[in-house]
């Protein structure tokens, strides 16, 4: 693996530095044009002829952490496809369920081509970690799983990305569900997945009892997309709270979504982070509209993580999304309404950091904010004056880090 310096950048819109990578980790950092700078320079010219030395000139732009997608579908993507009208009226989550199901195999490209495509596009617009849900149901069956196993390992070089068994047409409303998940666990899956336990399946206890059991089985994380609003998603989030503190699953469950704690009194909602953070149960959000905003700066608070992601997108679901995370950075402040710098930086820390410690609990970068010695060699480049206006402007001209390697330059994969 080359050694890289990345010279001239600026970590979080701080003073300008040089950044030595070697190994996947960063090394050492020093103060652009210091003479510890010009010393290293020395060295990496007399070094030159016996290493691999890639030199990547950063031209004071910011540097971050990548971001991370901690909720995407990659198998029901149509980016890079013709768009497509969407009619279907949204009765209840079972009309757009169906919507899928009637259109999926006549997209126009397979799930393995889509699903490739999407994730190569993330990447050069700067995303390296992901988090993506594979669906498995009486209607596919494991063919959309092969398809994001198949883009995973595309794109192996320049992501890492997780898969989870995802029911989305439930558990018990078909026969033979649960069997096809179990089957995908045994063939590269790395969480299990469940969905509205009482409003999909209407038997929670059953549905997860059959999460959880698996998980804990086949030694996997849990991820649990909970639309459920109101007292109905309190009551669903409260049975996987218990089943986490018997089964001390700590720091293995997310739930995405979580549009109860939107209805919850004050009050109730911050007993409900206390036990969330205790227990290091994660959320993930995709920074939806004002009907299910999660409240950002209150769940930071309570110690609770959380991380970003583009859910479907331009699917046979929604018209939304574009791969581009630092433009779901910018809704998230937005629906947040997030004006102070320091504010729009927390929804930038949760679309990079936020979503790391989510995949991976043990991520800690402290105060480094992940551009630090010894922090993995995840970063992308972008030009800014301050973090903020990079989240206002979502310029181009950005180059992508993954593991130490240069994986992506101005919107192209290397």
């Amino acid at each position: 693996m080359s050694d890289v310096e990345i010279s001239n950048v600026r970590p979080w819109g701080g003073d300008p530095v040089d950044i030595r990578v070697s190994g996947g980790v960063i090394r050492e950092i020093v103060p652009h044009d210091s003479p510890s700078a010009e010393g290293a320079a020395a060295r990496d010219d007399a070094r030159d002829a016996e290493h691999d030395l890639v030199r990547l000139d950063g031209a004071g732009r910011l540097v971050f952490p990548s971001f991370s997608d901690v909720h995407v579908h990659l198998d029901s993507t149509r980016v890079g496809l013709p768009f497509e009208p969407n009619e279907v009226e949204r009765r209840n989550l079972w009309s757009f369920i169906q919507n899928d199901r009637d259109n999926w195999r006549n997209a126009g490209a397979s799930v393995t081509d889509r699903a490739t495509h999407t994730l190569g596009r993330a990447v050069a617009n700067g995303m390296t970690r992901a988090r993506s849900y594979a669906q498995i149901d009486a209607d596919c069956g494991l063919e959309r799983l092969e398809g994001v196993l198949a883009a995973r390992e595309a794109h192996e070089d320049r992501s890492s990305v997780e898969v989870v068994a995802f029911p989305q047409a439930g558990l018990l409303l078909e026969p033979g569900v649960p069997a096809l998940i179990e089957e995908g666990l045994r063939n590269g899956v790395d969480l299990v997945g469940g969905i509205d336990p009482c409003a999909l399946d209407e038997d929670p206890r059953q549905h997860l009892d059959i999460v959880f059991d698996l998980a804990d089985r086949y030694g996997v994380g849990i991820d649990i997309h909970l639309h459920e609003p109101g007292e109905l998603g309190l009551f669903s989030a409260q049975q996987i709270i218990k089943r986490v503190r018997a089964l001390d699953m700590r720091g293995q469950v997310t739930i995405a979504h979580a549009f109860f704690l939107v209805g919850l009194a004050e009050s109730q909602r911050a007993q409900v982070l206390a036990e969330l953070a205790e227990l290091d149960i994660a959320l993930a959000t995709v920074a939806p509209s004002s009907r299910g905003t999660l409240p950002l700066l209150e769940i930071l608070e309570a110690g609770v993580r959380i991380g970003l992601g583009q859910d479907g997108q331009r699917d046979y679901w929604s018209p939304y999304g574009n791969t581009d995370m630092l433009d779901r950075t910018w809704q998230l402040a937005f629906t947040n309404n997030l004006r102070r710098d320091s504010d729009i930086e927390r929804a930038l820390e949760t679309a990079t950091l936020g979503g790391a410690r989510v995949i991976d609990p043990t991520t800690d970068h402290g105060a480094s904010r992940g551009v630090g010695v010894g922090d993995a060699a995840d970063l992308v480049l972008l030009p800014g004056e301050y973090p903020a206006s990079a989240v206002m402007d979502r310029p181009g001209g950005r180059t992508v880090v993954h593991a130490g390697r240069i994986v992506a330059e101005d919107g192209e994969l290397l």
